[in-house]
């Protein structure tokens, strides 16, 4: 069905006048307040409908306003996104799909960098509470207690971080930690570092309680060297102390700190992997581009940016209609659910990785032997063995 083109009145002096909800009520034969849910809810409008209104609406230059529309529903369609260091390259795919996830579901991303500081996160909650819907917290840094006391006052998802009580969108690095040192314990390895990251780290505890059940599964020894950085400087630092440990191996708490490891070894004179094989953490666009290529510990923040906007909007959508208007904090203060999604990590096997001091030799293949000439061939006795045949 086709839509006539209309254009914006003027008035005396020649200045155009704001286009208004009535206006597009209007234009497109509909009352007001179809035009208010073809934008504040749009599943409750029939498609046809839908359809020539927002045509309209185009047509008219018609804006909605955000304002207005927060004052009617309660809503401000604005998201707080925390997270704990911006110049991590771990958190810009994830930024990158919760702003792409939102704006699909028509809300905007405000993103704001603690620099690993628990206070600055705790005032950022503050700040945020008032002018958005909800707010997601990225690896924070604050206390359980804490971030469970601030849910009381703006609805949060915890990304990275496993919290009672509270939807969390988290990644196995668990699982990513044993398959990392089985990975290492099958190269040979036998003494093994892990670098551990900040000590508020819940992925840090994660990797520190699996790895240590791994390498005692796999009858090794792992020193843990920490807490560290989350940085390039943090793994470079502590070289001198992997090289003084005797280890072979080394899983960091993420590339960043496996990279700089990497350099300061080099510095050192130790030779990766020839010496020490190094393992990272998340996959970041540098470990394929660092020589040797990095071994890491896939996570998938996409998902995971993707997946806590989801969680974060549906107790939007499940909040009770009686808490609507009573502003942004209120109308999802209510907690209706305490999901915990848990994402899958892969390991990554690259340059960094080779033969510990307690490798198996390989097996060389014998090589064909034509019949004995004091034992002629005769049925039942081959004339010729494999290695495979002599292996067995």
């Amino acid at each position: 069905m086709g839509h006539t083109h209309v254009t914006a009145t003027t008035s005396d002096e020649g200045a155009a006048v704001p286009v208004t909800i009535r206006d597009v009520a209007r234009a497109s034969g509909v009352h007001i307040s179809t035009v208010s849910r073809t934008f504040s809810a749009p599943h409750l409008v029939n498609p046809e409908t839908r359809v020539r209104v927002l045509a309209c609406a185009e047509d008219l230059g018609y804006r909605p306003n955000r304002a207005a529309r927060a004052l009617i529903t309660g809503r401000t369609h604005n998201i707080g996104l925390i997270i704990a260091d911006i110049a991590n390259p771990f958190f810009p795919p994830l930024i990158k799909a919760a702003e792409s996830q939102a704006r699909h579901r028509d809300y905007h991303v405000f993103v704001a960098d603690t620099n690993e500081d628990p206070t600055a996160e705790e005032e950022l909650v503050h700040a945020l509470a008032k002018q958005v819907d909800g707010v997601l917290l990225c690896s924070p840094r604050m206390s359980n207690s804490l971030i469970e006391q601030l849910s009381r006052e703006v609805p949060l998802v915890v990304v990275n971080r496993q919290v009672t009580g509270l939807p969390c969108v988290l990644m196995d690095v668990g699982q990513g930690a044993r398959s990392a040192i089985e990975h290492l314990v099958g190269l040979g390895h036998r003494s093994i570092a892990l670098l551990g990251g900040p000590r508020s780290s819940w992925t840090n505890r994660e990797m520190r309680r699996a790895a240590g059940a791994a390498a005692r599964a796999g009858g090794a020894e792992l020193t843990v060297l920490g807490p560290n950085a989350p940085t390039e400087t943090g793994g470079s630092a502590v070289a001198e102390q992997v090289r003084r440990s005797g280890v072979s191996a080394v899983l960091a708490y993420n590339d960043l700190m496996a990279i700089g490891l990497i350099e300061g070894l080099d510095a050192l004179g130790v030779r990766v992997p020839q010496e020490v094989s190094v393992v990272g953490v998340d996959d970041i666009t540098l470990s394929r581009l660092t020589r040797p290529k990095l071994t890491t510990v896939a996570t998938p923040t996409g998902a995971a940016g993707r997946t806590a906007v989801d969680m974060l909007l549906q107790q939007d959508t499940e909040s009770p209609r009686g808490a609507r208007g009573l502003g942004a904090g209120t109308a999802l203060g209510v907690r209706r659910t305490t999901a915990q999604v848990m994402l899958q990590t892969d390991l990554v096997i690259r340059d960094s990785t080779g033969p510990g001091p307690h490798a198996r030799p390989a097996r060389p293949l014998a090589a064909p032997q034509g019949p004995d000439p004091h034992c002629p061939a005769g049925p039942g006795i081959p004339t010729a063995a494999t290695g495979d045949a002599v292996a067995s």
